[in-house]
């Protein structure tokens, strides 16, 4: 298949087969800066190769981290803090989880860094994690407008804070780009480091993710709820030796919904009961609007409906301020439910690779849904089906709307992705193996 400039999805009516999971993007690149911090030698495998970590791996090389790529999502990493060199210009694309968890790594660090990324990058607020790194004394100025990208690091000053606050409501990155960067004043005041959360914590469970990972690299973080976090003052990265990345479950999201609409059944590997990360709740959600879908430790097996012969999928109102990314899953299935479904709590889309809110409303409405927003939320009225029109869909650089919007050709009219090669992001081989699991 193409990868070309578009890509014309014809009509199908069933998916079924089985796939491997790429692996995770929130747990490679958090990996991948663990492993740098950790003394000794991590090997990890399973390991996402797209643009995301390839920005994160080329940021710690040019910090003098000595990162061997083996190939087949094995890469071995020599770690330790502080890193070699301590003055590089860093190109960070699009990857906030580079951004945000570099900038507290090297705020905390200290030394001379120029970090920026792409135009969409630098309107990516930041503000709130560089005043908590300023409160901890780390020198972080901005090189543009305010509050976002780029930024100049410069020297810690002399530390002795045991306190930082940091708002929780515009992204859970900055908390933990704040806790995955903590043991590097600990170790500089040693005395523990107490992070307070002001407002609602959103996307909680990524910040299960980066609490289980910090343990498996030898920091455990007591913590009060969702509302304080406190690092020991002898908090000290080490290798584990070994690292499996696990599957990545919000590009799991796509073929829960292939099996929902699609008949299935659909084996996906990868993920399953033991994963860590979230969005492996968006199974639940697919099973609410119709699936059958059997559990295994590393994998899902899903079965479901059929919506090219009219069978319709229930609507659903939810709150899906846990799982932000596989929620616009949801507002593409919502085309062929039963009745309009409503997104609520999803603010955090309106500051992810574009503005997430707006993006889906125009472009199903392309296909001829009726479609309302708010501040938070979006509601998505099914497509009757002689009111599916043919269009070409807007992916804005953002890997999850092409992703997402792959569901639409299960629709009766053929659908054009505009800028297929956006899902290089997170999952470059996505339409390759979506042609492999659907029939017409």
């Amino acid at each position: 298949m193409s990868q070309s400039d578009s890509l014309v999805l014809n009509p199908v009516s069933r998916a079924s087969g089985q796939l491997q999971l790429p692996g995770s993007k929130s747990i490679s690149n958090r990996a991948l800066l663990l492993a740098a911090l950790a003394q000794g030698q991590t090997r990890l495998e399973g390991l996402l190769h797209s643009d995301d970590t390839r920005v994160m791996m080329a940021a710690l090389q040019q910090m003098g981290v000595a990162v061997q790529d083996l190939g087949q999502g094995v890469v071995v990493i020599d770690g330790g803090a502080p890193f070699a060199h301590r003055d590089a210009d860093l190109f960070l694309g699009n990857a906030g989880t580079a951004f945000r968890s570099l900038t507290a790594a090297l705020g905390l660090m200290g030394g001379r860094f120029n970090l920026s990324g792409i135009a969409r990058m630098h309107e990516r607020p930041i503000g709130d994690l560089v005043d908590a790194l300023r409160s901890l004394g780390a020198e972080v100025h901005y090189l543009g407008a305010e509050g976002y990208p780029p930024l100049a690091i410069g020297e810690l000053a002399q530390a002795d804070q045991r306190y930082v606050s940091v708002k929780g409501s515009v992204s859970s990155q900055f908390l933990t780009a704040l806790l995955m960067a903590a043991p590097l004043l600990t170790a500089r005041t040693g005395q523990p480091l107490r992070i307070e959360v002001q407002g609602e914590l959103i996307s909680q469970p990524y910040i299960e993710i980066t609490l289980a990972m910090m343990a498996r690299f030898g920091v455990q973080v007591e913590r009060d709820g969702w509302s304080s976090f406190t690092v020991p003052a002898d908090a000290t990265y080490v290798s584990p030796g070994l690292y499996a990345v696990e599957g990545d479950a919000s590009s799991a999201s796509y073929f829960i919904a292939l099996g929902t609409i699609g008949g299935g059944p659909l084996r996906i590997q990868g993920v399953g009961t033991e994963s860590l990360q979230g969005d492996i709740q968006f199974a639940d959600v697919a099973q609410a609007m119709g699936a059958r879908i059997e559990r295994h430790a590393n994998e899902l097996i899903v079965s479901g409906l059929s919506v090219a012969k009219g069978d319709k999928l229930k609507a659903f109102d939810l709150d899906f301020n846990h799982i932000p990314d596989a929620a616009m899953t949801a507002a593409a299935m919502a085309m062929f439910a039963d009745g309009p479904c409503i997104l609520r709590n999803i603010a955090s889309w309106r500051v992810k690779e574009t503005d997430r809110i707006d993006a889906m409303q125009a472009e199903l409405r392309k296909l001829g849904a009726t479609v309302e927003s708010g501040p938070d939320w979006l509601t998505v009225h099914p497509i009757a089906a002689d009111q599916w029109r043919s269009a070409s869909i807007e992916t804005y650089d953002d890997h999850r709307i092409a992703m997402c919007f792959s569901l639409a050709s299960f629709g009766p009219v053929p659908v054009t992705i505009l800028d297929p090669a956006c899902v290089s992001k997170t999952f470059p081989e996505y339409f390759s193996v979506f042609e492999q699991l659907v029939q017409a």
